[in-house]
């Protein structure tokens, strides 16, 4: 039995003046599902995200929320947003934050309560609940900002840049909460630059580029069907430059890197032997070698640099 769909956009598209921001975009995305929308700077990403949430009109194309219209009221009550941009009320305590946001929701007293203490409880905030939020370090905000969006019980969540520039601490708790959320069947759509984060968290992801959606898939297809190179990272002693290796077998690109030399090759076995091989035939010392399969951030710059989509 196919899933039931929790985000349904076809033909989305937004202009500015001349410029067509956001270019007749379709996707969907499964209920419960953790969704992960890439994209380069000034892809659309941000514009898509406002037309799905109601902040901005479309100027063609529609998209439903749990088959709400996106930005009506019905799919307002079943969804969250954490803006990249959002803050909270500095000169109110944490509690005094959430209770406010249970104001707006309309949400039973007793409820709300108890959803407050413990998301408060999961994102290490609760012996901080009655101190003002122009105390908080911006992880903390971050925190705070995560559980007043949660607050409401919403059952479709959207993230923009959520962990962007935030400390280790705080980037681990995010990120543990939304794995809980993922368990719990929310619907999580994730506007991220962190390739790390996309590939450990979603099931699948899109990738926009000029507007256009270039590819939907999951990050181990991604990584597989669209990278078919493996890079092999080496270290010589004495240090040799990437150019002296161009000519060796096997290699589609080396340049130089902190430590030594990264090198591209669509056959890292054949590579290692040609770098021990050189190494012998130089008199050098192999100081390191690691062999790195292709990763989504590979797969991402190579879509993205095609500069060309499917939307």
């Amino acid at each position: 039995m196919p899933a039931a769909s929790a985000i349904d956009v076809e033909g989305l598209a937004k202009y500015y003046g001349d410029l067509l921001a956001v270019d007749h975009v379709s996707l969907n995305v499964n209920e419960g599902e953790f969704f992960g929308f890439l994209g380069p700077n000034g892809a659309g990403k941000t514009t898509t995200v406002r037309m799905l949430t109601g902040v901005i009109r479309p100027d063609k194309g529609e998209a439903r929320i749990l088959g709400h219209p996106a930005g009506s009221l019905p799919a307002k009550q079943v969804t969250a947003v954490v803006p990249e941009m959002a803050n909270a009320y500095l000169d109110l305590s944490a509690w005094a934050n959430l209770t406010l946001m249970m104001e707006l929701y309309g949400i039973p007293v007793k409820r709300g309560k108890q959803r407050a203490e413990k998301l408060l409880q999961e994102l290490g905030l609760s012996e901080r609940k009655n101190d003002a939020v122009k105390g908080f370090s911006r992880g903390m905000r971050q925190r705070l900002i995560l559980c007043m969006a949660l607050v409401s019980d919403a059952r479709v969540l959207f993230l923009d840049e959520p962990t962007t520039g935030l400390d280790v601490q705080s980037t681990r708790l995010i990120r543990a909460m939304l794995r809980n959320l993922k368990e719990e069947q929310i619907t999580i759509f994730l506007t991220t630059h962190n390739m790390d984060e996309a590939n450990e968290l979603c099931d699948r992801v899109a990738i926009i580029n000029h507007g256009k959606i270039v590819v939907t898939d999951s990050p181990d297809n991604l990584r597989e069907a669209v990278t078919r190179f493996h890079s092999v990272e080496v270290v010589f002693n004495p240090r040799v430059p990437a150019g002296s290796l161009s000519q060796l077998p096997s290699v589609e690109k080396a340049e130089d890197i902190e430590d030594g030399i990264r090198i591209l090759t669509a056959d890292p076995v054949a590579m290692v032997a040609s770098l021990i091989n050189y190494s012998e035939v130089n008199g050098l010392t192999m100081a390191d070698l690691h062999v790195l399969p292709p990763s989504l951030e590979d797969a991402f710059v190579q879509l993205t640099e095609l500069g060309v989509g499917d939307g």
